[in-house]
């Protein structure tokens, strides 16, 4: 019976993946990745030349049935990556992994590169509890689910595309308050990455003088972490 592999690759610098993932990379009987074009760059520069497929969120519930089939009755291992950080945070990988625990297949993920764990230890914001909770709906259920977080105590994370961080920071404003602590990173582990941290009044100011760039986590304090701070001023 085959096993699935679940490998995370780096967010920005190339040198962020782990010799143990590298291995299997090399090893695997094929890799699914979720944009072939954007992996070959890795691959090439890894010198791994194994067999690619397409897996992505326009496919993936179409094909997870065959593929959990064909690891558990045809293949040694194979080899799960995204476009960049862990498959399944924000990334295609959960429905792949689900099918293959139901027709009882091995899958290991292994540790490394995410995008949203360095950008929440240096927010400067508690990092001991945290809500993590990706991208936003774009439109139906927006406001709903910001509302529904209004009075989470946990620091809060967020991604974010550049070209709708100033829209999301000014609801973030209108809906925790303008003195709410928090914090964007972008471009992390990059030549440009940046920790902007203040208010989110701060924040919206910021990047309305500055241009939003590259790949965002935006981070949100929980409420109690505010009101402490309230009075300790």
């Amino acid at each position: 019976m085959g096993m699935l592999y679940v490998i995370p690759t780096p967010v920005g610098n190339l040198e962020d993946i782990t010799l143990r993932a590298v291995r299997l990379l090399k090893e695997a009987d094929f890799i699914l990745a979720e944009d072939t074009r954007t992996s070959a760059k890795l691959m090439k520069h890894l010198d791994i030349q194994v067999p690619m497929y397409s897996h992505h969120k326009f496919n993936e519930h179409k094909t997870v049935g065959q593929l959990a089939e064909r690891i558990r009755n045809s293949v040694n291992h194979v080899a799960l990556i995204s476009d960049a950080g862990t498959p399944g945070i924000s990334d295609p990988g959960f429905m792949l992994v689900r099918e293959c625990v139901k027709n009882d297949v091995e899958v290991q993920c292994l540790p490394g590169a995410t995008a949203f764990v360095p950008a929440l230890v240096c927010s400067a914001l508690p990092s001991d509890k945290f809500v993590f909770e990706g991208f936003l709906p774009q439109k139906k259920g927006r406001q709903t689910r910001l509302n529904f977080l209004k009075t989470e105590q946990r620091t809060m994370v967020f991604y974010e595309s550049p070209y709708r961080v100033l829209k999301t920071l000014s609801q973030f404003v209108e809906v925790f308050g303008p003195d709410r602590q928090g914090a964007a990173v972008r471009e992390i582990s990059k030549l440009h990455e940046e920790c902007v941290r203040g208010t989110l009044a701060a924040l919206v100011e910021h990047f309305t003088k500055n241009e939003p760039r590259g790949e965002f986590v935006l981070l949100v304090g929980g409420i109690e972490d505010s009101r402490r701070g309230s009075s300790e001023e």
